[in-house]
């Protein structure tokens, strides 16, 4: 079944979207059937290796259940690049407005990454509400998204940056947080061993994470 994404629902596909780093194309397939079979769907393919576009190709064209972003977009060539290979939403950790311009193009959904206030409200004034909070605990964490609900109810969040299953319950109790992003999930020793099995677990665990 394939899931409709939007940049209304983007924040509401599960309670995390795991951050992924992935050094062999070859692993994508197999990772993201444990992640979706483990209750997540929303799939972050971080643009840091050589292998990352084929990645999210190939889960694009193997995994229909799965809905398979690019993260780490910092240039507008990635934006079209991952748009192309099949990528269903884009998160840069920071944002300019020729990014800004390069992802709206796309017709992709995405989460730009903001930090401050003022970053919030020029996205507002553009009429986006949906930001990826990074880095998360670095920034100022539950504390900082917290005070930001008062004066900037409409915006809505995404924090990632030193989330784990520990303390993500904290920031998914926040009225401004949909999901969490997060690298726990898929552990590097797991994935060079292939052990999809303990993948499939952490994904279950995180996915009974209630918003």
């Amino acid at each position: 079944m394939t899931i409709d994404v939007t940049d209304d629902n983007l924040l509401d596909l599960a309670p995390v979207i795991p951050v992924v780093v992935l050094d062999d194309a070859d692993a994508a397939v197999p990772l993201a059937r444990a992640l979706v079979d483990g209750g997540l769907p929303a799939i972050e393919v971080t643009l840091r290796t050589p292998a990352a576009l084929e990645a999210i190709t190939l889960i694009a064209a193997e995994v229909p259940d799965a809905v398979v972003g690019a993260g780490t977009v910092l240039r507008p060539e990635d934006a079209e690049r991952s748009a192309a290979a099949g990528a269903r939403f884009l998160v840069s950790p920071g944002l300019t407005s020729r990014l800004q311009a390069a992802m709206v193009a796309t017709g992709v959904p995405f989460l730009p990454g903001v930090a401050t206030a003022s970053e919030v409200i020029a996205l507002l004034e553009d009429g986006i509400t949906a930001m990826k909070f990074f880095p998360a605990e670095a920034a100022g964490g539950r504390a900082y998204l917290k005070s930001l609900a008062g004066p900037l109810p409409q915006a809505r969040f995404c924090p990632t940056g030193g989330i784990a299953l520990g303390n993500a319950a904290d920031y998914l109790a926040l009225p401004n947080v949909g999901c969490v992003g997060g690298s726990w999930l898929t552990p590097g020793d797991a994935l060079r061993a292939g052990d999809w099995e303990r993948v499939r677990g952490l994904a279950v665990e995180a996915a009974a994470l209630r918003r």
